[in-house]
């Protein structure tokens, strides 16, 4: 018994010896998985804040078509199955055709697509849990979300998804640039380790950043809305290069470069193109856009360019460049206060008020500049503080608010023209809804100055019934306007507006060699506008314009008869003949245009829908012009709003007009009846 007694307790002791050596083994494999977990988690966090780098680290819920999430599950085989992106508390396990319903109608339905990944919504327990009404995350809810195909974050709403990955592209990380693939079309890496994009407008080739659509992260903003505007621009330089040549023209803020380029490449030595930027990044690449469209880049000092050859370029025969673009780091106010140009282009992001001054200081006699306003906020009414800070004139919200915002820009031009004794003729003004465009003639002497500065006026608009009229000296603002809303209202219903421009916003002939310009160089896209700008420049409602070389009619431009095209012929550009009036002929026709008030289109327009009367009826927009043009006024349709109806008829005699033409809404008289009965009653 002894002796038993004896092994027990030696056993025992054995036993613990081996317990105690377990728990010492135990402690630093502890100590290891614990610097494990923590190298884990560091790697977890890298893995959130960095893009994986391959693809087979995303996670199921992303996949290119929707036969990736049917290849999870073997839905060919027989049985009841689970969905692979749903935990079994919420979707149990089913047949196969009730899971590819399931995973078409609830996962791959609301997919967000980002490079041609769809991240399609998860339901896996991949974020931690929704504390409940009671604050206990014990008993909360799993969240539907998405994973990031970037930077593998989860994300619950796909409103959050998108801005999410809207912000990847203004910082230039994309799938794409981290995934290493060897897809990715790009020769030389640019800046920060971003992947060009290579897009072609106008047969020409430029280089985009990634994040080139958000101005505030990219130095090369690039707006692909903005094509209407790069079209009007070039077609009134190349209506300019047939009045005289060569040009030097100036591209102001070059970005990328392209509408410089598109100058030298289609006009090639008609102009002498300069592209000018402040930013290191947009030189480089306005460099390299010039190499990709075989253009020659002369940096050097002005008037140190070799002779041309007969096509514009070098005396080289092959494998000359096709034009020569001069690029300069330079401020836009530097640049045109130390060398003069034919045609100055200023583009920059918001207004150009700045920029004014240097420009018609130094711009030639009979040149051209165009302004493209962006800030919206304020010339559209929504900052107005801004608008009287930037432009100096007061506006409210009006039906009329683009053509306002078009005299308002055209008005700071004039005074800044005014400042240097010079005076301008507009030659066009376009208010669309992301730019205000307005290219205007510089004409050089004192008198023009005074004859411009005499067409800046205030305007008096009525806020009930929106009747307009500028106001002319010495006049009250109530007697102003043609409306009653005055005496049969309380209060002051009219205000001041401005000081506008007054004068025409169009040249019907500077729009006619505008439109042969577009259809020559094939620039489909505007020519419809060009055609309801000349309309709208006639006042007339015509729809189609004649065409051909018979149609020769002489148009007068700041005392210049040009022989054109009443429009844009097929055939190609007419040649243009410019004649330089003495000073006698000049006085006559200046006096033969004052004399023919009809060639001044009427200012501002009306909405048909903004003046409709309750429980009418109107008629066709088309037919009620007619209506209009059959009681004896100028009417046609505007650009600034395709509703709108410029006329020269009053605010009253136009809805007079109107309530003649407009039937009740609740007669059932058939239509050849109501034309009757209308007949009766006019």
């Amino acid at each position: 018994m002894a002796e038993l007694k004896e092994a027990d307790a030696a056993q025992l002791h054995q036993e613990d010896v081996d317990i105690k050596r377990g728990d010492g083994a135990a402690a630093p494999s502890l100590g290891d998985q614990a610097a494990e977990h923590a190298v884990q988690t560091e790697a977890a966090a890298d893995s959130d804040a960095k893009p994986s780098t391959t693809t087979t680290e995303r996670h199921i819920s992303i996949q290119t078509k929707l036969e990736g999430l049917e290849v999870l599950v073997d839905l060919n085989g027989a049985g009841r199955k689970s969905c692979p992106l749903c935990p079994e508390e919420k979707f149990k396990a089913c047949y196969s055709h009730k899971l590819r319903r399931h995973l078409q109608n609830l996962h791959w339905k609301v997919y967000v697509e980002f490079e041609g990944q769809r991240m399609c919504i998860c339901h896996l327990p991949c974020r931690n849990l929704k504390p409940g009404l009671n604050g206990d995350q014990a008993s909360g809810r799993h969240v539907a979300h998405y994973h990031c195909v970037v930077c593998s974050v989860t994300i619950a709403r796909k409103t959050d998804m998108i801005s999410h990955l809207k912000r990847h592209v203004n910082k230039g990380e994309t799938e794409a640039s981290y995934c290493g693939s060897p897809d990715v079309p790009f020769e030389e890496p640019a800046p920060s380790g971003q992947a060009y994009e290579i897009m072609k407008e106008l047969g020409t080739n430029v280089q985009l950043l990634p994040n080139h659509t958000t101005p505030q992260k990219s130095d090369t903003y690039f707006n692909r809305k903005m094509k209407t505007n790069r079209q009007l621009v070039f077609c009134s330089l190349a209506v300019l290069a047939e009045e005289r040549n060569p040009l030097e023209c100036l591209d102001a803020f070059g970005a990328t470069g392209i509408m410089g380029l598109q100058w030298a490449k289609h006009l090639r030595n008609a102009v002498k193109v300069t592209i000018t930027d402040i930013s290191d990044t947009c030189i480089k690449m306005i460099k390299e856009n010039c190499e990709l469209n075989h253009i020659r880049v002369d940096g050097g000092p002005r008037g140190s360019r070799g002779p041309r050859g007969p096509d514009g370029v070098g005396s080289e025969a092959e494998g000359a460049p096709i034009a020569t673009v001069e690029v300069v780091k330079m401020d836009a106010n530097v640049t045109m206060h130390l060398w003069p140009f034919d045609y100055i282009h200023l583009d920059p992001f918001g207004t150009a008020v700045t920029y004014l001054d240097a420009a018609f200081r130094n711009v030639r006699n009979l040149g051209i500049i165009s302004v493209t306003s962006t800030d919206t906020g304020s010339l559209y009414s929504k900052s107005p503080n801004v608008t009287l800070r930037h432009y100096g004139c007061h506006i409210v919200r009006t039906e009329y608010y683009r053509e306002l915002a078009a005299r308002m820009v055209v008005a700071t031009m004039a005074r800044a023209a005014a400042r240097c004794n010079k005076g301008i003729e507009v030659l066009l003004a376009v208010a669309l809804e992301h730019f205000v465009l307005v290219v205007v003639r510089v004409l050089r002497g004192p008198t023009q100055a005074d004859e411009t500065a005499k067409k800046l006026r205030k305007l008096v608009h009525c806020q009930w019934c929106e009747e307009r009229v500028f106001l002319k000296l010495g006049n009250m603002v109530d007697e102003t306007l043609p409306c009653n809303c005055h005496g049969s209202l309380p209060g002051k219903t009219a205000v001041q507006l401005g000081p506008l421009w007054s004068g025409p916003l169009f040249n019907t002939g500077f729009l006619r060699r505008m439109l042969s310009a577009a259809v020559q160089h094939s620039m489909d896209d505007i020519q419809a506008l060009v055609k309801n700008l000349i309309c709208e420049s006639d006042c007339t409602t015509l729809k189609s314009l004649v065409h051909g070389p018979s149609a020769l009619t002489n148009q007068v431009e700041c005392g210049v008869v040009i022989k054109t095209l009443q429009s844009g012929g097929e055939s190609g550009a007419a040649e243009l003949s410019v004649k330089r009036k003495s000073g006698e002929e000049l006085g006559n026709v200046v006096k033969k245009v004052k004399s023919d008030g009809s060639l001044d289109h009427p200012p501002f327009y009306y909405s048909i829908h903004r003046h409709s009367i309750r429980g009418m009826n109107m008629p066709k927009l088309n037919k009620f012009l007619q209506y209009l043009t059959e009681a004896g006024f100028r009417v046609s349709r505007t650009h600034f709003d395709p509703t709108g109806v410029r006329t020269d008829a009053t605010l009253e005699q136009f809805k007079t007009v109107l309530t003649k033409y407009s039937v009740p809404t609740y007669t059932n008289v058939p239509a050849t009846q109501t034309s009757v009965s209308t007949e009766k009653i006019a």
